[in-house]
């Protein structure tokens, strides 16, 4: 399980290139309205978490954490230019 804020996936998804969630829905095997949902905080079986109330959004507790993994890498290459 892990934790994060919700204003922290907001980072993550506004650090993302254009078309992204397309290309993490592909990699994936799940839809892109999926990883949409993911970063609007929708809990769906796919986005695998649920939010707490807290600082900075709220806590969000993660059970699957493939959609994060994926855009974290996509953010990552795209800010080494690679």
């Amino acid at each position: 399980m892990t934790r994060t804020t919700f204003n922290r996936l907001r980072e993550v998804k506004d650090a993302l290139p254009h078309g992204s969630s397309a290309v993490i829905a592909a990699e994936l095997g799940i839809t892109a309205d999926d990883v949409r949902d993911f970063f609007r905080g929708t809990a769906t079986p796919e986005t695998g978490y649920h939010i707490e109330s807290g600082p900075d959004g709220g806590i969000v507790v993660m059970e699957n954490t493939r959609i994060l993994e994926v855009a974290l890498r996509l953010a990552w290459e795209q800010k080494n230019g690679l």
